[in-house]
């Protein structure tokens, strides 16, 4: 086992703290031996989750590949906005862009992968699907994890009416056993696995106990979103979608309510033709720590290596 290192990139916008910038931290997993490995994979997370993750899946992507699973902005380790409503795929986008450049002169990008759940689906469409952004190389392949450019509102709704809710636990396991019913779409854990997902959620809070790592301001978009606004975000997002050129690949909880299996099929039929794989017994979202799951993902981005 390896651990991953901790770094962060300066980003546009003004930070809560004060600063004109922010800082987004991102964890880096490289065991190829090689630092300057030029073959760069990309884990985003979903709305309320942070870069660890990705642990299970970067640590047996990390032999082939340097794996970077950031924090997006107003979570985990990464600076939380002074303007909520730049919470938003135009704002990570931006971040990501900064990203790429960065890990680039590090050691440069030859072939640039993916992986992105919910939120960090969308956020690699609007990467992937936009030939006017910056990018040090383009997307080679990208991988979807239970989203899509049409996203079911009964499910955004639901999403809303946790995210951002105060939250404080007396314990660890109290924090995980919570976490565990607001995320049963994730699909059976080992209690051991589900703990160690559960671990980088929170945080020390002032006067003890724990407190969820995000800041709660991240749900002030979202709750604010109409139906009407939902649709016409998809609109958009299919544009983007329809002009994706990477190898694309739906991976979907058979039981999702966010993305349905007609969004799926169209997914197949337009823009970059989609593989699609339904995971059974599994809502939204999965979460890459079971061994097939896993497989699934190595196959998809190693499998012509």
């Amino acid at each position: 086992m390896i651990e991953p290192t901790l770094n962060y990139v300066t980003c546009p916008g003004a930070a809560l703290n004060g600063d004109a910038v922010h800082r987004m931290a991102y964890w880096e997993w490289n065991q190829t031996g090689n630092p300057w490995h030029p073959h760069v994979m990309v884990c985003v997370h979903g709305l309320t989750r942070q870069g660890r993750d990705f642990d299970v899946l970067a640590q047996a992507l990390s032999a082939h590949a340097r794996v970077i699973c950031p924090d997006v902005t107003g979570r985990g380790y990464s600076d939380w906005l002074a303007e909520p409503m730049h919470y938003g795929v135009p704002q990570y986008t931006s971040d990501m862009v900064a990203l790429l450049h960065q890990v680039h002169q590090a050691a440069p990008i030859q072939a640039l992968d993916w992986v992105g759940t919910s939120m960090g689906g969308l956020i690699g469409m609007a990467v992937a699907g936009n030939p006017a952004l910056p990018l040090p190389v383009p997307v080679r392949k990208l991988l979807l994890n239970d989203v899509g450019p049409a996203l079911e509102w009964p499910a955004l709704q639901r999403i809303a009416a946790y995210v951002g809710k105060p939250a404080h636990f007396e314990t660890l396991q109290q924090a995980a056993d919570t976490l565990q019913v607001l995320s049963a779409g994730f699909g059976p854990h080992t209690a051991q696995a589900w703990l160690a997902l559960s671990k980088p959620m929170v945080r020390p809070a002032q006067g003890g106990g724990w407190r969820l790592h995000y800041d709660p301001a991240i749900a002030l978009p979202m709750q604010g979103m109409t139906q009407e606004q939902s649709a016409r975000g998809a609109e958009v997002l299919w544009s983007l979608y329809d002009t994706i050129r990477a190898q694309t690949l739906l991976v979907r909880g058979a039981q999702s309510d966010l993305i349905t299996q007609n969004t799926a099929r169209a997914m197949q039929q337009r823009g970059p033709l989609a593989q699609w794989v339904d995971l059974e017994g599994v809502g939204h979202a999965p979460t890459f720590v079971a061994d097939d799951q896993v497989a699934i993902a190595r196959n998809f981005l190693l499998g012509d290596e």
